[in-house]
């Protein structure tokens, strides 16, 4: 029983430097996947945002909703569609995404935030004009391709202590309408935009994979010049390419650190940023 209370001081020891590193910088979470359709994984990485938050790290949580949405979709008989991996989105559904992701997905998530002690206050792109959008492609219908991040609402929550939790529906800035954004998208441009220190985006696997079929091939960190090699050779391929060319356009435009980690461990973000373990796959 001593050793064990030994343990936990020493772990909490180790985690001191980091915390003085990270005290006072802003990490913007990607947050999705699994993690939030479990609730053991969302109560585990709702316990990380706390904590970060409390000793003086300034956490943005930027969320999806896929699952959500569909169960909507499907309640009121419409199937969901997809155009080479991104949801179309009419009219109808895009009202439904409005709906969902900056209703019921954000306050759920608002809440549990709240009911751990948390201080947190949902947002949307529309909100003070946080992401201006165009049509990205007509092909996908009401997908918008972000112009332009105006952070300073985010700002002003971080500043008052807040946890500012940000659902990815834009407004149109190209005709009166919102439009469904990409989170890992957003939760990049909005990274660049607050200057900040981290971009880690949960997903399902456990980062980049050398060979997709063995989760032993992980890659732990590559540069922004290994990807246009690492695309030839197919080991970027599929749904990783849109992660990766986040996390590469967010290194490139001034934050430190890109992460793809792996939602499905339990406190994965604290292991990342207060630990000496490297989690997932680093971009620097």
């Amino acid at each position: 029983m001593a050793y064990d209370y030994v343990a936990r001081a020493k772990v909490l020891a180790e985690a001191l430097p980091y915390i003085q590193k990270y005290s006072g910088k802003t990490v913007v979470v990607k947050y999705g996947g699994n993690a939030m359709v479990s609730e053991e994984l969302r109560d585990a990485v709702m316990s990380d945002v706390i904590l970060l938050h409390l000793v003086g790290i300034h956490v943005v949580l930027v969320h999806g909703g896929g699952p959500e949405i569909n169960a909507m979709l499907k309640k009121i008989g419409k199937e969901s569609k997809f155009v080479d991996g991104l949801r179309y989105t009419d009219q109808e559904t895009i009202d439904v995404v409005q709906e969902v992701l900056c209703g019921k997905v954000n306050k759920n998530l608002v809440a549990a935030l709240n009911r751990r002690g948390g201080r947190a206050m949902g947002l949307c792109g529309i909100d003070g004009g946080l992401f201006q959008a165009k049509i990205k492609d007509p092909k996908y219908g009401l997908v918008g391709e972000i112009t332009h991040v105006n952070p300073d609402v985010v700002v002003d929550c971080l500043e008052k202590g807040y946890i500012p939790v940000i659902s990815t529906v834009a407004q149109g800035c190209d005709a009166e309408c919102s439009y469904n954004i990409n989170a890992d998208t957003a939760a990049s441009k909005l990274a660049i935009a607050l200057k900040a220190e981290k971009l880690v985006l949960l997903t399902d696997v456990r980062g980049l994979l050398m060979d997709p079929k063995d989760e032993s091939t992980l890659i732990p960190e590559i540069r922004m010049s290994d990807v246009p090699m690492l695309k030839k050779k197919g080991v970027i391929s599929g749904g990783m390419i849109p992660k990766v060319e986040c996390c590469v356009e967010a290194v490139r435009w001034g934050v430190k650190r890109s992460h793809i980690l792996d939602g499905r461990i339990h406190h994965s973000i604290l292991i990342e940023l207060l630990s000496e373990q490297p989690m997932g796959t680093m971009m620097l």
